[in-house]
């Protein structure tokens, strides 16, 4: 699976991360980056939710910085580097994309990102 991104012409996809976990479950929702020491760079967590709806973040138990991306119908609502153990951040979405601090760099609300295999 490779997270992908479009500035809107089409002509610009780029993939921000090539390796992407999927959290799918209640529990691994619930648990997202908390307690890794690290991600790598090429790396996307994303929580699929299903109905659009305001989706909050939190960085507790999470050293690292990390961009995340709200994603309502493949088009970016909200983008937002996160501090470790201290940041917190809500949009609408239906889905959530947790990328490297500076992974999203270039990525806009309105722009589409999607997963794809």
């Amino acid at each position: 699976m490779h997270v992908r991104h479009d500035p809107g012409d089409g002509e610009d996809v780029r993939t921000l991360a090539g390796s992407v976990d999927t959290a799918d479950s209640f529990l691994s929702q619930a648990r997202g980056l908390m307690f890794r020491s690290s991600i790598p760079d090429d790396y996307a967590l994303v929580f699929p939710f299903g109905e659009p709806s305001v989706r909050d973040a939190h960085m507790v138990f999470v050293p690292f910085d990390i961009d995340a991306v709200w994603v309502e119908n493949e088009e970016v609502q909200h983008v937002e580097t996160m501090s470790a153990w201290t940041g917190r951040a809500e949009a609408r979405c239906d889905t959530l994309v947790e990328l490297p601090a500076g992974a999203a760099d270039g990525v806009s609300v309105g722009d589409r990102v999607w997963v794809d295999d």
